[in-house]
């Protein structure tokens, strides 16, 4: 955070774990995912740091969504380079770029 009395949440339509786990190591104290409404925004805003809120899932995630994931931690990894990451995950750049442009799978 920029000062003690900083604090940021992120507001974010393209969730991962891998963007969440970046957030959290820049110093985001909540990470919400759309759709969030404006009472959800302000909770976060007046949380405690140690309240994470974070819901226990039930269900596993699914393959599509493990596969999204996996994606963007590859992706995350090669520093945004799309060749690069399709490189490591030994898939063709433009399978990998439709796979990119497809929003991510809901949990």
């Amino acid at each position: 955070a920029l000062d003690e009395n900083t604090r940021m949440i992120i507001l974010t339509g393209y969730a991962s774990i891998a963007t969440a786990v970046e957030a959290i190591k820049l110093g985001v104290v909540h990470y919400l995912t759309k759709p969030a409404d404006a009472d959800e925004i302000l909770a976060a805003l007046h949380k405690d740091e140690a309240d994470t809120g974070v819901p226990v899932a039930d269900a596993p995630l699914s393959v599509r969504r493990l596969e999204w994931e996996h994606l963007q931690k590859v992706l995350a990894e090669a520093g945004g380079n799309v060749s690069e990451a399709a490189r490591r995950l030994r898939m063709h750049r433009r399978t990998l770029q439709r796979k990119l442009a497809k929003r991510p799978v809901r949990e």
